[in-house]
C-alpha cells in the first residue's frame, strides 16, 4: 500500500492557522452572497486564530460557470476591503472543481489555467452518489500535466463507502484527501462521521477545512473541533501547515 505518511510531524496537537476549502467569494456560488457576509465570515476566522483562509468556489459547467479570471476580480476586491477593515488576516484564491464531462476534456487543454494552491495542488469534487466513469482518466490526465489532485471531502462520497478496492486505487494513484471539519460532528450524517472516523484511523487525510459556506457552519466548527478525533487528526502530518 502506497503509504502517504512516512515519518510523524512534530507539530502534533497544535491547532491549525490554514484553512483550505470554502466559499466566501460573494455572489459566485452557493457560498457567500454579499461582500458584507464575506468580510464578517473572514473577520470570526482571524479571531478565532486562523492567519490564511484558501478559499475555493465553485467551478461547475452546468451550475457555476464561474471563470479563473472572473473569480480573480472579485478576489482582488474582497483583499482590498480586509485591508480598508484592517483584519489580519491572508486571503488566497483557489477552486473547487467538478468533475464532469467538461473538466474532462478540458484538462487536455494545455492553455488551460487552473486555480491551484501550494505545490500545484487541485482541489476537485465529484458526484456524492455514483464514481464518475472518467475519474482514473482524470487522475492519469491531471499528474501528466504536473498537477496533484486533491479530492475534496472524501468522507462524503456514498459510492466510496463500500468500496474499499476504489480507496486503494486511490491512494495507489497518490490522490490526497481533504476531510471537512464539519463530518467529524456528525453535520452531515452519522454515515459520513462513521467514514470519517475510518479515513483518520487508516491515515487517509492529508488536508482539512471548514468547506465554510456561511454562518451557521462557521459556527459549528466549534463543535466539531471539540471531537476526539478532531484531536487524533491533528495527530496526522497535516499538509495545512505546509501552505
Amino acid at each position: 500500500m502506497f503509504n502517504f505518511f512516512k515519518k510523524k510531524s512534530d507539530t502534533h496537537f497544535k491547532d491549525l492557522t490554514t484553512d483550505l476549502h470554502s466559499h466566501l467569494i460573494p455572489g459566485v456560488d452557493d457560498g457567500v452572497q454579499s461582500m458584507e457576509e464575506a468580510i464578517a465570515l473572514l473577520r470570526k476566522f482571524s479571531e478565532s486564530g486562523y492567519r490564511k483562509v484558501i478559499t475555493t468556489p465553485h467551478i461547475m459547467h452546468d451550475f457555476y460557470n464561474n471563470s479563473e479570471g472572473e473569480l480573480s476580480k472579485i478576489h482582488a476586491d474582497v483583499v482590498k476591503r480586509l485591508a480598508h477593515e484592517r483584519i489580519d488576516i491572508t486571503f488566497e484564491l483557489a477552486a473547487e472543481y467538478y468533475l464532469d464531462d467538461h473538466l474532462n476534456e478540458r484538462i487536455n487543454d494545455p492553455s488551460a489555467q487552473f486555480l491551484t494552491f501550494g505545490k500545484n495542488y487541485l482541489l476537485f469534487e465529484t458526484s456524492f452518489m455514483n464514481e464518475p466513469f472518467y475519474l482514473a482518466e482524470f487522475i492519469f490526465k491531471a499528474k501528466s500535466r504536473g498537477l496533484n489532485p486533491v479530492m475534496a471531502h472524501p468522507e462524503r462520497y456514498n459510492y466510496l463507502h463500500s468500496d474499499s478496492d476504489l480507496l486503494q486505487k486511490l491512494i495507489e494513484r497518490q490522490v490526497l484527501f481533504q476531510l471537512n471539519i464539519n463530518s467529524l460532528s456528525g453535520y452531515y450524517s452519522k454515515q459520513v462521521r462513521k467514514f470519517a472516523h475510518t479515513l483518520i484511523d487508516k491515515k487517509l487525510i492529508h488536508f482539512v477545512g471548514s468547506d465554510c459556506h456561511n454562518t451557521t457552519h462557521f459556527d459549528t466548527l466549534s463543535a466539531s473541533k471539540k471531537t476526539k478525533y478532531y484531536t487524533k487528526v491533528l495527530e496526522l502530518p497535516l499538509l495545512n501547515r505546509q501552505l
